[in-house]
């Protein structure tokens, strides 16, 4: 009986330390594999982060060629995809805003005869968004308010049409076709939106050029068509770049219903409550809204847009 108890216990103890050595087995294999799937993450990681962003071996700018055989211009390119691919927070915003706003471009630039890549101009002025620069530049395509008035759009204390997507667009369809046939091309069109046709064509004539890609620059300008063609490859192919965007992560187009304004509005709340809207969609569909009451002189009307009754 004595002798069946040691075997037992020496069996059990066997049996314990066999457990322990497989615990201890398994604890060590899986660490060692999640340091190795660590590793491989943080080396992923950095591939991802620190890869260089693709050039094509050719590219074109409103049907023009873009002679990427030249060192200068190739390098000149690769900087500014370098800066977008990696200015995240920035470039994801844009796209996603493209999917609302580059359908009712593309309309536009159709309709005014302008290539579809003049878009892209409008992202490397304002990503897409009413933005107000330090030098007083406004609305998508940025505009001071003098060229704007030139322009034929309206600039005053209670309306302000730089604002307004569809009415700038068109503006800038005319100042850039405009500056195509005085300068010859598009790049140097697109030029000139940067630093005025004034500044361009000094520039042409001091050095003897007739072209964007080998004439010498401010460094804005130098950098400014570039930065157009490099928003253009990242967004006609961003898988290539490592963008991860599904088509629900994007900012739709909200349905709008057009109320003409025909008469003075005295009072944008009224307005408001008279036609069941509230005041906040006012302000986000028609920024160009800008005072409290809209004068409307007589023969004249505008287009106030209030989004849709979700069904």
């Amino acid at each position: 009986m004595e002798k069946r108890k040691n075997i037992w216990i020496w069996g059990s103890g066997l049996a314990c330390g066999l457990m322990a050595c497989l615990c201890v087995w398994l604890v060590v294999n899986n660490h060692s594999k999640a340091t190795e799937n660590a590793d491989q993450s943080r080396t992923n990681y950095y591939v991802n982060v620190l890869a260089s962003p693709p050039l094509p071996d050719s590219m074109t700018f409103c049907g023009e060629n873009v002679p990427l055989a030249d060192p200068s211009v190739r390098e000149a390119l690769d900087r500014e995809l370098t800066a977008i691919c990696y200015q995240h927070s920035t470039t994801l915003l844009c796209l996603k805003r493209s999917a609302r706003w580059f359908p009712v471009m593309d309309k536009i630039l159709k309709e005014e005869g302008a290539p579809a890549d003049l878009k892209y101009l409008c992202v490397a002025e304002s990503s897409l968004s009413n933005a107000i620069s330090p030098a007083k530049a406004v609305g998508f395509w940025q505009f001071l308010e003098g060229t704007a008035k030139n322009y034929g759009l309206t600039v005053n204390e209670e309306i302000d049409q730089r604002y307004d997507v569809e009415k700038a667009t068109r503006a800038a369809c005319k100042y850039l076709k405009g500056g195509k046939s005085r300068l010859g091309t598009w790049s140097l069109a697109a030029a000139a939106y940067n630093m005025g046709e004034g500044g361009v064509k000094k520039n042409l004539t001091n050095q003897s050029s007739n072209q964007y890609w080998d004439t010498y620059f401010n460094p804005e300008t130098a950098r400014y068509v570039y930065r157009i063609l490099a928003y253009k490859l990242l967004f006609e192919n961003p898988a290539a770049y490592g963008v991860r965007l599904n088509e629900s992560d994007k900012y739709q187009p909200i349905e709008c219903e057009d109320i003409i304004v025909d008469s003075t509005v005295v009072n944008w709340y009224d307005f408001c409550k008279t036609n069941d809207m509230t005041y906040k969609d006012l302000k986000v569909w028609n920024p160009w809204v800008r005072g409290s009451k809209l004068t409307v002189p007589a023969g004249k009307s505008y287009t106030i847009k209030k989004p849709a009754k979700k069904k």
